[in-house]
């Protein structure tokens, strides 16, 4: 089993079909070192998310301020650092997921190795806005 970061080949078919749009509400969940996710996910599942309960709540959290762009020959879609508090997680990785459309899956990341946080804030330091922001196609 194993969490591999990709822009979801889903995604980017979509992308060109017109599917997601900038008012739609996107999600992230956090996963397990069990998890199976990579280019190849194409909807959100609970299957070895975190579990919930100890500040997470199954289907992860909504990202707020969604910010897209262009820099460096690279199109781009960045959101604010989502936090869980009062946390206590261990996550290997995490999806982002559009909930307004049917769950579709955006991308995928795994964090390198586990990652926790004990009755304390789970916080994901996402890339800012340019050309080294989180999603990034180019």
């Amino acid at each position: 089993m194993a969490i591999t970061t990709a822009i979801t080949n889903s995604y980017k078919q979509e992308i060109l079909e017109g599917v997601h749009a900038s008012t739609d509400t996107y999600k992230i969940a956090l996963y397990t070192e069990s998890a199976t996710l990579g280019a190849t996910t194409t909807a959100y599942s609970a299957t070895n998310e975190v579990a919930d309960g100890n500040g997470y709540t199954t289907g992860g959290k909504t990202l707020t301020g969604y910010t897209s762009g262009f820099a460096s020959s690279k199109a781009y879609i960045t959101f604010n650092d989502p936090e869980w508090t009062s946390a206590t997680i261990t996550a290997r990785g995490f999806l982002i997921y559009n909930s307004s459309k049917s769950n579709k899956a955006v991308a995928v990341f795994d964090f390198g190795s586990n990652v926790s946080s004990t009755n304390g804030t789970f916080t994901i330091d996402l890339p800012a806005a340019g050309a080294s922001a989180l999603i990034r196609i180019g």
